[in-house]
């Protein structure tokens, strides 16, 4: 018989899509969730998708950055509850000007959360769901699986994910988390 045990603790990490004047105003913008730690490369999300083009107009950029601290990923999924009023509050014209998806790393994987279902997501409560984006596969890192975004592929994106695994590991090292 398994024993329920408390969980790993894990960094938050949010990926953001949004017009460039946005991204440079980021620390204001996600200081409800926190204080920014480690930001990714910024790329244009226009190699891989023109989803959001109509909503937020051309040109978009895409980064990731990560939270300081670690958290207990019981009822993280409530900072994507936080993360949509914050688009809201950014939105001109009833349209956004940001995109917030936030997520956690744990050593095993990369779990996005999303309000969106689909076969492979979750339910968790509170109107969102949550994927498993990567996995990690020792020792090639985090690894895509078949529904993973193509950004999240991205080398980039993988640089990103591995060194905030790689934090983690050390924190767990040192002892300075259990």
């Amino acid at each position: 018989m398994g024993r329920v045990k408390t969980p790993e603790p894990v960094l938050l990490f949010a990926g953001i899509i949004g017009r460039e004047e946005k991204l440079l105003k980021l620390e204001d913008i996600l200081s409800p969730l926190g204080m920014l730690e480690d930001r990714s490369e910024i790329l244009s999300f226009d190699e891989f998708s023109r989803y959001y083009e109509k909503e937020m107009g051309p040109n978009l950029k895409r980064l990731w950055i990560s939270f300081q601290g670690v958290r207990s990923p019981e009822n993280l999924h409530m900072v994507k509850v936080i993360s949509n009023r914050i688009e809201e509050e950014h939105a001109e014209k009833g349209l956004r000007t940001i995109n917030i998806d936030p997520g956690y790393v744990s050593l095993s994987n990369v779990i996005l959360f999303t309000t969106k279902n689909y076969y492979h997501r979750i339910y968790i409560g509170s109107g969102i769901y949550s994927e498993v984006t990567l996995y990690y596969n020792n020792p090639v890192g985090f690894t895509p699986l078949p529904w993973t975004y193509p950004d999240y592929k991205s080398k980039v994106a993988l640089e990103f994910f591995n060194s905030q695994r790689k934090k983690l590991y050390m924190l767990r090292k040192r002892r300075e988390i259990i």
